[in-house]
């Protein structure tokens, strides 16, 4: 029998609760932050409505309590955040310090997809990135402000719903708002946050639609169960002082997650989404005892259980494909568990590249991809044929949400023309993960007792523990649990209030934000949120609330050097866009020693990468002359440790001797900054250097950014680079950055 390439997408929705301390308990809470209610108006609802129009394509969407009661507290118009309360009040009464947090936040958007398209947004933001915040907080009208209050809320409604005539007609006005009509779009917010939940019951019951649940606020339960878990990994780790160690909160998260979706969803959940995608031995029985079928993880985790490291060729195509491509059983005392592993890769092209690609191109790429995997199977087959001999399974598991920020309509020209492709690909098969598994339960077998330890960010835990921060937050809520263990007599049905703080607390979020790693414009209001859920332990016990509670575990303060915090996907246009690069490395160089660097020319380096590019980004002192001031030649030099290629010197006349300029280096790419051309070389025998066909992109205006495809170094997925940027004028060395290092990074 002949099989297509059968496909699970799973798509993960969730947010962590924003509620302050003093709202756990009930449903009058004030939410600090309004990503429920934004992102439900973007990113919940269409997802479904567009897979909607293609019956033959079936998918699974992960929908987490935290959020599910989020949703439910706006539906119900009980939830108010900062955002919402200024976008419903009049202008006229607006305080100095309310028209400076709307300057400030009320543009908390990618500004290419969700602000540019429309003029009146647009010219708001133009106005405040030229006058600066504080002309426009003191400046603007009581009109500016109405109209950047309506378009806050208009620009996260999703384009699939501009049809309607009322959403229509805002868009069509674009200026001269009303309170009136601020009103009115928060009265749609809720209209179609109150689709959200019926619409995917109504999906599962007709079969093109599975979902499933999380543990019910979203925690880690292998770090719930004993942080020392976080050691498997990485036995190095610095854990925190005190050793955190609650198996019984375990069951408790499931249980609530399992009531919650029974109650919403008529039926009985099969599939659950461990948060992070973090699984560990300890965790299985818990898991099976629940009654939940199946769980998804990552492919790091299954290649640290299996001892494999996955490998790809430069097209990015697994060598070892029927490894992943597989469901598996994990059998513990309490029943089976069917467990299937993410291609990371294919998941992060749709999380974090292709939204800067146009989108039939995209769409195209990733159905080659697919295409690709079925051949690649195929060569391993025995019997050979046009088709596979055994059904398997490729799994794509992602943020359903955050991604579509950064494509063009919110993603819905990209999955169109997938969908379409997918629709009538006589060899592809898209599929819920439960009906694959009734369909072709799994044939082989992991030892549950043998499974890693970790998450989908490197099969680690790293992301939430180890830092000297996160670790701090660990101690605290340590520290809160054995208070409420000292209080046998607190149990959930007499005092659900202070189960609802630890449970808020123990989410994954707030130690993701913590410490090093990743970074946003609301850490402290993430600081501030977790500490609340603490305090609102103490404060259910009446115990009194630790002088520690009451101050912010770290400080927020711009940092200098930093490496990458996650993919960016920059224009290349010489101006340096603040968003385009927010999530770059950094590196300060002025001030720093060295000829170059001495009369602080050269101020900062930015870098960073997506699947498509290295990036690279060099801001200059304002009014330099190249040529003058700046040597007219900036040369970029790789090499790859632990790769056996040629390798050869600088190609430059007077290079001292001193590293790392005094390296060997597999390719160079020449920039002449006076006219924007470009030159690739790669390293020969004989320390020779031969061209090469570039497609890099150069641009200098008010900075100088480069793009240089993956494709024209040619290097396969998880390489290690090393990087160094020498000036020179008429090919002889002036200098080099950063100074005394070299750019790390690791091909996606």
């Amino acid at each position: 029998m002949s099989h297509p390439l059968y496909v699970a997408f799973i798509w993960h929705q969730h947010q962590p609760l924003y509620k302050s301390r003093n709202s756990v308990s009930g449903s009058n809470g004030r939410y600090r932050l309004p990503w429920a209610r934004l992102h439900g108006t973007k990113d919940y609802l269409d997802l479904v409505l567009l897979l909607e129009r293609y019956p033959k394509l079936h998918q699974t969407v992960n929908l987490v309590p935290s959020l599910i009661l989020q949703l439910e507290d706006y539906m119900a118009g009980t939830a108010f955040d900062p955002y919402l309360e200024l976008a419903l009040t009049p202008t006229d009464q607006l305080k100095p310090d309310q028209r400076q947090f709307i300057v400030e936040h009320f543009f908390d958007a990618n500004h290419r997809t969700l602000i540019d398209p429309h003029p009146r947004y647009a010219e708001l933001y133009e106005m405040r990135q030229e006058k600066g915040k504080t002309w426009c907080a003191d400046h603007w009208t009581h009109q500016d402000f109405s109209d950047l209050l309506a378009w806050h809320n208009l620009a996260w409604i999703d384009p699939i719903f501009w049809d309607d005539p009322e959403i229509a007609a805002w868009l069509e006005k674009g200026r001269n708002f009303t309170l009136s009509d601020r009103q009115r779009i928060y009265s749609k917010q809720r209209d179609i946050l109150k689709r959200i939940i019926p619409q995917h019951r109504k999906m599962q019951e007709a079969g093109q639609l599975e979902v499933t649940t999380t543990p019910y606020t979203h925690p880690i339960l292998p770090l719930l169960a004993d942080t020392h878990s976080g050691q498997v990994a990485l036995p190095d780790m610095t854990l925190p002082q005190q050793r955190f160690q609650w198996e019984e909160d375990i069951p408790r998260h499931l249980q609530k997650a399992w009531q919650m979706y029974e109650e919403r969803f008529g039926r009985t959940p099969r599939g659950l989404w461990p948060s992070e995608q973090s699984v560990s031995p300890k965790i299985l029985p818990y898991i099976a005892e629940a009654g939940f079928k199946w769980i998804c993880s990552d492919e790091a985790v299954l290649g640290w259980t299996v001892q494999h490291f996955f490998h790809r060729d430069e097209t990015g195509t697994l060598m070892e494909p029927t490894l992943l491509y597989r469901p598996y059983r994990l059998e513990t005392p309490q029943g089976n568990l069917a467990i299937v592993f993410r291609d990371h890769r294919l998941s992060d092209l749709i999380g974090f590249s292709y939204g800067s690609m146009e989108p039939k191109q995209a769409s195209t790429d990733f159905v080659s991809h697919l295409e690709a995997i079925s051949r690649s199977i195929q060569r391993r087959q025995q019997e050979g044929g046009t088709g596979l001999d055994q059904p398997w399974l490729v799994t794509i598991a992602l943020d359903g949400e955050n991604c579509w920020e950064f494509y063009q309509k919110d993603g819905i020209p990209f999955l169109s023309s997938l969908y379409e492709k997918l629709s009538a690909h006589p060899q592809i098969k898209l599929v819920t993960v439960s009906e694959f598994l009734d369909q072709f339960p799994p044939t082989a077998t992991l030892p549950a007792d043998r499974l890693h330890s970790g998450s989908w960010v490197d099969g680690s835990f790293s992301t939430w523990i180890g830092d000297p921060v996160k670790n701090r937050a660990w101690d605290l809520l340590t520290q809160a649990r054995q208070t409420l263990a000292n209080h046998p007599e607190a149990t959930p049905d007499n005092n659900p209030e202070v189960w609802e703080a630890l449970y808020a607390a123990e989410g994954s979020d707030w130690f993701w934000w913590f410490g090093e790693g990743h970074s946003s414009n609301q850490d402290a209001i993430f600081d501030q949120l977790f500490r609340e859920h603490l305090s609102g332990i103490y404060e259910a016990l009446n115990e009194p609330i630790p002088a520690s509670l009451k101050q912010p575990l770290d400080t927020y303060e711009s940092k200098g050097d930093h490496r990458p915090l996650s993919f960016i996907h920059p224009v290349i246009d010489g101006f340096g866009d603040e968003q385009d690069w927010d999530k770059a490395g950094r590196i300060e160089v002025g001030g720093a020693r060295g000829t170059m660097h001495r009369s602080s020319l050269i101020q900062r380096l930015w870098y960073g990468l997506d699947h498509l590019n290295f990036y690279l980004r060099l801001d200059f002192q304002a009014g330099i002359q190249i040529g003058q001031d700046i040597p007219p030649e900036l040369h970029l030099l790789w090499f790859y440790p632990n790769r056996t290629v040629n390798n050869s010197p600088v190609p430059l006349a007077e290079v001292p001797d001193t590293a790392p300029v005094n390296y060997l280096f597999h390719h160079h790419l020449g920039i002449n900054l006076l006219t924007g051309s470009t030159w690739l070389e790669e390293a020969a025998d004989y320390y020779q250097w031969h061209p090469r066909t570039s497609r890099a992109q150069v641009a200098l205006k008010q900075c100088l950014e480069v793009a240089v495809p993956w494709a024209d170094l040619q290097v396969e997925p998880d390489y290690l680079l090393q990087l160094v940027m020498v000036s020179a004028d008429n090919g002889m060395f002036r200098s080099y950055i950063p100074e005394d290092k070299l750019v790390g990074l690791q091909v996606p």
